[in-house]
């Protein structure tokens, strides 16, 4: 009988104890018992976007779930980022972002959202070098002859973007900071647009991320000069890096990653991290991102949360270098 009571009581009391748990960690059990929402900062289409649908379909065939895309564009991604940071931080919304995650910080004067504190970095996917072309009208054989005209012009050739503070700007500054040189900035809405203008030879020089110029440059539509990494691109193995043309510090890539909202637990903080990273060490995962010029990336969680930490810092002393106003 005093058995019985005791059990009963345990159970009353294991109860009452379940009942006061937060339910996102009551739930953390279970996760995902339903699917999973990513928000894509950006419109259909673009690097990050790309990306994003080529892991996280990995990633829900893994967890029995369906991860569903939602592009939320505008404001140079900070939109979809504030949106992410207000939703409730329990896995089922996260947020895959890029590089732009740091640019946006030192581009933008007011941000609807914390960089550091509404966040948690929870696990990288790719890295992608960005790749210098110009139009082969310009006759350039190589990068340092590019930076000698721009040497011999200070200040009268020109550069363009897919818009302030994009990787392809932040990528262009570094070089031009690195080889000591003066160029205007020519910002576009997207990289077609810009290609477009770089095959005329109006815009003299454009860094951007491999995908979509590969078709261009194995065509002849424009020459591959340099890319932005520490080592050569095995989608362009004959150009040589920033660091072979002399200009180590030029090297910038483009990263992609998983984030959620801070106070998300910490086993589905490790559940997203491990399905992440098993998703792009999938073969099947591995070719695609071949074909695109990406490189999987292979960090720990606390790793990944340093790495774009410092990668917020750098962007913000690579801004005050290259003289770039906060709009």
């Amino acid at each position: 009988m005093m058995r019985d009571t005791a059990n009963k009581l345990a159970a009353i009391l294991f109860g009452v104890l379940a009942m006061g748990l937060p339910a996102s960690l009551a739930s953390a059990q279970n996760y995902p018992s339903r699917n999973i929402t990513a928000i894509i900062p950006f419109a259909a289409g673009n690097a990050n976007d790309i990306t994003s649908r080529i892991v996280l379909e990995q990633v829900g065939r893994q967890m029995g779930q369906a991860v569903i895309i939602d592009n939320r564009g505008g404001a140079g991604g900070t939109i979809g980022v504030g949106q992410a940071a207000r939703a409730a931080p329990d896995g089922y919304t996260i947020l895959f972002h890029s590089a732009s995650f740091s640019s946006a910080y030192v581009t933008h004067k007011a941000l609807p959202y914390d960089t550091f504190k509404d966040f948690i970095a929870v696990a990288p996917a790719g890295i992608s070098p960005s790749v210098l072309v110009v139009s082969p009208l310009k006759g350039y054989k190589n990068a340092g002859e590019l930076i000698a005209a721009a040497k011999a012009k200070p200040g009268e050739m020109n550069f363009a973007s897919a818009g302030i503070g994009a990787a392809s700007h932040l990528a262009a500054e570094k070089f031009n900071v690195a080889a000591g040189i003066k160029s205007q900035h020519v910002p576009f809405k997207g990289p077609v647009e810009a290609l477009t203008e770089v095959m005329t030879g109006r815009i003299d020089y454009y860094f951007l991320p491999i995908a979509p110029a590969l078709a261009l440059i194995k065509d002849g539509k424009v020459t591959a000069l340099a890319v932005s990494s520490s080592t050569r691109a095995a989608s362009l193995p004959d150009v040589p890096t920033v660091a072979e043309i002399g200009l180590p510090k030029a090297a910038y890539a483009f990263w992609n990653g998983v984030f959620v909202p801070a106070k998300t637990p910490l086993d589905i903080v490790t559940r997203l991290h491990d399905e992440t990273q098993k998703a792009v060490a999938d073969a099947s995962v591995k070719e695609r991102f071949a074909k695109l010029g990406i490189v999987p990336m292979t960090m720990t969680q606390p790793e990944f949360q340093k790495y774009f930490e410092d990668d917020v810092k750098d962007t913000d002393a690579l801004a005050k270098a290259a003289g770039i106003e906060r709009q």
